[in-house]
C-alpha cells in the first residue's frame, strides 16, 4: 500500500427524477426515491469510512456540498493500516496509524455512527441497525473487505496464547512484535491463505524484517524462516517476483507453494497447512513464531446483495468504477470486483476516476476517464530497504520514476515509511 498511489494518480487521474440520455439504455432505469428529510435522504450516501469512502465523501462534499453527503460507520477510530506491518516489525507504534474517525470525516459531512445491514437499490434505500432507512440519489460503496481468522480451527481464541500473530488485526498485530522478541530457536512460519487479501505483499513483509531482526540479534543461525503460501507464485508481477526470489535465495529463507493454512494448535505450537496439490493431504510443523494471514471474503451484507456477483463482490465497470446495473451506485477499493490488488494506492488511484465518473453521471452524461488498474505495493525486504512495486490490471510494471523499482532502496523505505502516512493522513483522505 503506498503513498505512490496518491502521487502518480494525481500525475495520471488529476433532486428529482434522473433521465438516462439514450447512449445509456443499456442500464437499468433509475427510480429516484422521494426526499424524506435531512435525516432518512442524503444526494450522495457514502458507506464506510475506510480509505476509500473518506476520499470520496471529501470529492462529494466539494461536489454537491457537505449537507447532501452522510457516510455510513460504525466504528469510532480510522486507521492507516499500511503502517501495520512497520509495527509488526517493531518500526513503528500503533498509536501512530490511529486517528479519532470523527476527524477525519470531512467537516459539515453527516457521520451515521451505524451498520449497513441491508441494500435495496431497486429502492434507492439502504437499512441500517434497529430497521433505520435511509435513501439516496447517488451510493457510494466502500466498505472493505473482512477478515475470517474463524475458518482456521482454533483461531481467533489461539491468539490468547504467545508465540502467534497477525499484522492485519489491530488486536493482534503487537502480538507479531512481541513473538518476534521471543523467539528463541526453531521454525518462524509465514502464511498467505487461499482467498484474496488486502495488500497481498504484507504477508511476506512481515517475514524479510522478522529475517533483518534476527541477524540484528544474532539469532538467525537458529531459525528456519518459512513462507506457506497458498499460491504458486511469490508475487503476480514476474519483475517483481524474480527480484524477491533473489531476496529468498540470498537470505536463505524456506517458500512452500500451494500450502494453505487450516488449523492451529497454539497449545502445542503447531501449524496444520493442507497441501492444495493433493486436497485431503496436510503437514503439520511446529513453530517458535507464527505470523497468519487470515482468510478474507467481501463483508457480509454484501453476500447475496443484488449490487453484489457470485463471490458476494461490488459488481463494478473495471474502467468506470460505475455498477454494472445500478447506475447512480458505485463502488470503490478491496469490496469491489476490481481485478486488481486490494491496496490503499489502488484506492487513491480509483477515486480520481470515480469522481470524475460521478461528475458526469450527475449531468446525465456517458462516462469516459477510464481506470488502468493501477495499484502499488512497497515490498518491505528490510528494516531500510524496499522494492517499490506499480503495476496495472494487466500486471505489467507502471513506475513512477526513472530507476529500476525492482531493487531494494533505502529512500524507498523512507517514501514508505515516513512521507506515505503524511500523504494519506493530508492528501488522499482530503
Amino acid at each position: 500500500m503506498s503513498p505512490f498511489g496518491a502521487v502518480s494518480s494525481c500525475s495520471r487521474l488529476c433532486s428529482g427524477v434522473w433521465l438516462l440520455k439514450p447512449g445509456m439504455q443499456k442500464m437499468s432505469s433509475l427510480h429516484t426515491a422521494a426526499r424524506c428529510g435531512a435525516r432518512d435522504y442524503y444526494e450522495v450516501l457514502v458507506l464506510g469510512g475506510g480509505a476509500g469512502g473518506i476520499a470520496m465523501s471529501a470529492r462529494m462534499k466539494r461536489k454537491v456540498g457537505a449537507e447532501n453527503v452522510a457516510v455510513v460507520e460504525p466504528s469510532k477510530t480510522h486507521y492507516y493500516q499500511p503502517l501495520w506491518t512497520l509495527v509488526g516489525g517493531g518500526a513503528k507504534q500503533l498509536a501512530a496509524s490511529a486517528r479519532p474517525m470523527g476527524s477525519v470525516i470531512p467537516k459539515g459531512v453527516e457521520w451515521i455512527k451505524s451498520q449497513v445491514t441491508a441494500l435495496d437499490p431497486d429502492k434507492n434505500c439502504v437499512w441500517l441497525e434497529n430497521d433505520v432507512k435511509v435513501s439516496y440519489k447517488y451510493l457510494i460503496i466502500a466498505l472493505g473487505i473482512s477478515l475470517h481468522y474463524e475458518k482456521i480451527k482454533g483461531l481467533p481464541e489461539g491468539f490468547n496464547y504467545p508465540k502467534i500473530g497477525s499484522n492485519y488485526s489491530v488486536q493482534t498485530v503487537e502480538k507479531t512484535w512481541r513473538a518476534l522478541q521471543d523467539f528463541k530457536e526453531g521454525n518462524a512460519i509465514f502464511t498467505f491463505p487461499n482467498t484474496p487479501v488486502k495488500c497481498a505483499g504484507a504477508p511476506q513483509k512481515i517475514m524479510y524484517l522478522a529475517d533483518a531482526y534476527l541477524r540484528k540479534t544474532g539469532k538467525r543461525s537458529k531459525a528456519n524462516i518459512m513462507f506457506n503460501t497458498a499460491l504458486g507464485v511469490i508475487f503476480g508481477v514476474k519483475k517483481y517476483a524474480d527480484a524477491l526470489l533473489e531476496v529468498i535465495k540470498d537470505r536463505d529463507l524456506t517458500v512452500n507453494y500451494k500450502r494453505n493454512l487450516i488449523e492451529v494448535r497454539a497449545d502445542k505450537q503447531e501449524a496444520v497447512f493442507e497441501n492444495l496439490d493433493k486436497p485431503g493431504v496436510t503437514e503439520v510443523h511446529q513453530y517458535e513464531m507464527l505470523h497468519v494471514t487470515p482468510p478474507m471474503g467481501p463483508p457480509a451484507v454484501l453476500v447475496n446483495s443484488p449490487i453484489s456477483d457470485e463471490g458476494g463482490w461490488v459488481d463494478v465497470d473495471k474502467q468506470t468504477l460505475q455498477h454494472k446495473k445500478y447506475p447512480n451506485v458505485f463502488g470503490i477499493g478491496d469490496c469491489t470486483n476490481l481485478p486488481t490488488s486490494k491496496t490503499a494506492a489502488a484506492v487513491a488511484a480509483q477515486s480520481g476516476v470515480l469522481d470524475k465518473t460521478i461528475s458526469l453521471v450527475m449531468k446525465n452524461e456517458m462516462p469516459v476517464k477510464k481506470y488502468d488498474g493501477y495499484t502499488s505495493c512497497p515490498l518491505v525486504t528490510g528494516y531500510n530497504k524496499v522494492i517499490l512495486a506499480e503495476f496495472d490490471y494487466n500486471a505489467q510494471p507502471l513506475e513512477t520514476f526513472p530507476i529500476d523499482q525492482s531493487k531494494e532502496r533505502a529512500t524507498m523505505y523512507h517514501m514508505k515509511a515516513d512521507m506515505m502516512p503524511l500523504l494519506y493522513w493530508n492528501a488522499l483522505l482530503k
